[in-house]
């Protein structure tokens, strides 16, 4: 695991802290070829330079998104409320996580992709990668 990202998931309270060390691991092992690293304050794992899932603390919860989400086809994933293809799920406590779940849209986060890495190029138009 990243250490930045063990010293961000150290840093939280005990039940929000489960939540994030489970997320990562789950992460890591789904996308071994990921890179990962604190990202805006926030752990975030890249494809190809490309940011694909992350999470960070809210006042709700631990907030898990995926950068092209909205595509999945998944109802438990919420849709974000800009311009982009984000869409996320907020857990409180490690039990409301559901590893197949997660397993899932980590398959689709690989499958389905918008460039976010060319978006400042690009002029704020996104364009599919996958």
């Amino acid at each position: 695991m990243n250490i930045e990202i063990k010293v961000y998931n150290e840093s939280q309270s005990d039940a929000e802290r489960e939540v994030c060390e489970l997320l990562s691991k789950e992460i890591d092992k789904g996308l071994p070829e990921a890179e990962s690293k604190i990202w805006h304050r926030h752990p975030v794992w890249f494809l190809e330079g490309n940011p694909t899932v992350g999470y960070n603390k809210l006042k709700a919860g631990i907030r898990l998104m995926f950068w092209s989400g909205m595509d999945f086809g998944e109802e438990k994933l919420q849709p974000g409320t800009g311009k982009f293809k984000d869409a996320s799920i907020t857990y409180t406590s490690v039990d409301q996580i559901n590893t197949a779940d997660l397993k899932r849209w980590l398959k689709k986060s690989k499958e389905i992709q918008w460039d976010y890495k060319n978006l400042i190029k690009r002029k704020g138009k996104l364009e599919k990668l996958k």
